[in-house]
């Protein structure tokens, strides 16, 4: 019995998340952390922006965390969702935001490391031969972290069959090579270093992601 009251209560959990989850209710949790940041930013995949979403602070909230992670797993089509054995996601950002999604999944997450520059499993995560793998994303720009990290995922032996991710700022032209699912689309223009405005040239630079330089 308390199985199934359980049950119910995270089904009727999911199915108010994908009632209520839009996208103005998601950009009030940005703004309501200081998640929507504006200045001169250098961003993971190297190109320039005067935006960028820190959604470290947008996850610090545990229960605004999952109320997100379930809204991100009701993207996910339901014969994608029947075949996931393992979440993965990248150091830093997409580590409570996997873990979270792999908690809604009912699901190990383990996360990749790069301290070399290269994504590598560490702390005796591994990944078996064949799992089928979610990877999981904060944010996705060129799509370049996302296409390193599968990468690394085929280099254990397991195959990434989607990805998803809390934003997409690609304008849709991130190319994965899985299915990719995000949670909120927001085209905040980027720039290639050669291209970057005078304005916000004259902006002093941050480098707010976890690539190394």
């Amino acid at each position: 019995m308390r199985k199934l009251v359980c049950l119910l209560r995270n089904r009727r959990q999911i199915a108010l998340c994908s009632r209520d989850m839009n996208d103005e209710h998601i950009l009030a949790d940005f703004r309501s952390s200081e998640a929507l940041l504006e200045g001169h930013f250098l961003l993971s995949s190297g190109r320039h922006s005067g935006h960028y979403l820190q959604c470290a602070r947008v996850l610090m909230n545990p229960d605004r965390a999952a109320r997100l992670a379930r809204g991100l797993c009701q993207k996910l089509p339901r014969e994608i969702r029947s075949q996931i054995d393992l979440v993965v996601s990248p150091a830093m950002g997409g580590l409570i935001i996997g873990h979270e999604v792999g908690r809604c999944l009912e699901k190990d997450a383990v996360f990749l490391e790069r301290p070399d520059g290269e994504f590598h499993l560490r702390r005796g995560f591994r990944i078996e031969p064949g799992q089928k793998v979610l990877m999981v994303e904060d944010v996705v720009t060129t799509g370049l972290s996302s296409r390193e990290a599968i990468a690394a995922v085929a280099r254990e032996g397991g195959e990434v069959i989607a990805e998803v991710a809390l934003v997409d700022r690609s304008d849709v032209e991130a190319d994965l090579g899985v299915p990719f699912f995000a949670l909120l689309d927001i085209n905040f223009p980027t720039y290639a270093e050669d291209e970057v405005p005078e304005e916000l040239a004259a902006i002093p630079i941050t480098k707010p992601g976890s690539r190394k330089a």
